[in-house]
């Protein structure tokens, strides 16, 4: 009985290139049958998607805490890094319970965007700041819908909804700080990603690698 739990849970290791390629071609293929009910390819890939969202997010929200030139968008950067260590809590013991495998690093698409921010100086950090995360947040309302609609599982169900309440909380705080270019947000948000599967993929952990933790704010 061991045996076969063991290869149960090791299907649930997250692919090579998990992608918006992935989740359309299989979401309702059931890959796990914990108590929880039954797991899917959708559900296992929300679950990594909602790791590496806030492992780029968060290092973004202690950027603002630093670089931020005016009290909305270091407000958004707090809300940011709290929501995302609440978030972050709620994934490893989801995953934990669904022997997912969570990765320590986001994908090389938003290590870029990490990156972009860090290069910006004064005015630009916040423009850039505010108007990737509302972006990037407001596609993800879409992915948080589709598997909160369609998952069998409660602890994924469970996640989804609190993902919901604090994306939502983090749109608003991004909306306050007035410096969303919409022009540029709502095209990101309804195009679909030409980027290949590989750079929408976060890197698998190292075995040897302790699993990172966000933690909230010491405010």
């Amino acid at each position: 009985m061991g045996g076969a739990l063991s290869v149960t849970l090791g299907s649930v290791l997250y692919p090579a290139m998990l992608g918006v390629q992935k989740v359309d071609n299989a979401p309702e293929r059931v890959i796990a049958t914990p108590a929880s009910g039954p797991l899917t390819e959708a559900d296992r890939d929300f679950v990594v998607k909602v790791r590496s969202a806030g492992l780029w997010e968060y290092p973004v929200g202690q950027l603002a805490l630093r670089k931020a030139t005016t009290k909305a968008v270091k407000v958004a950067g707090e809300h940011l890094i709290d929501g995302d260590a609440s978030l972050d809590a709620a994934c490893r013991a989801a995953g934990g319970k669904l022997g997912i495998t969570l990765p320590n690093q986001p994908s090389p698409q938003q290590q870029g965007f990490v990156a972009r921010l860090k290069a910006d100086r004064g005015k630009q950090f916040d423009t850039d700041m505010a108007t990737l995360l509302r972006a990037t947040d407001g596609q993800f309302l879409s992915t948080i819908a589709s598997v909160r609609t369609t998952t069998r599982n409660s602890l994924v169900r469970a996640l989804a909804d609190r993902v919901n309440d604090i994306v939502l909380d983090h749109l608003a705080v991004l909306e306050k700080t007035g410096l969303v270019d919409f022009d540029q947000v709502l095209p990101q948000e309804t195009a679909p990603s030409k980027l290949p599967a590989q750079e929408l993929t976060p890197p698998p952990p190292v075995a040897t690698q302790p699993q990172v933790v966000l933690t909230p704010s010491a405010g």
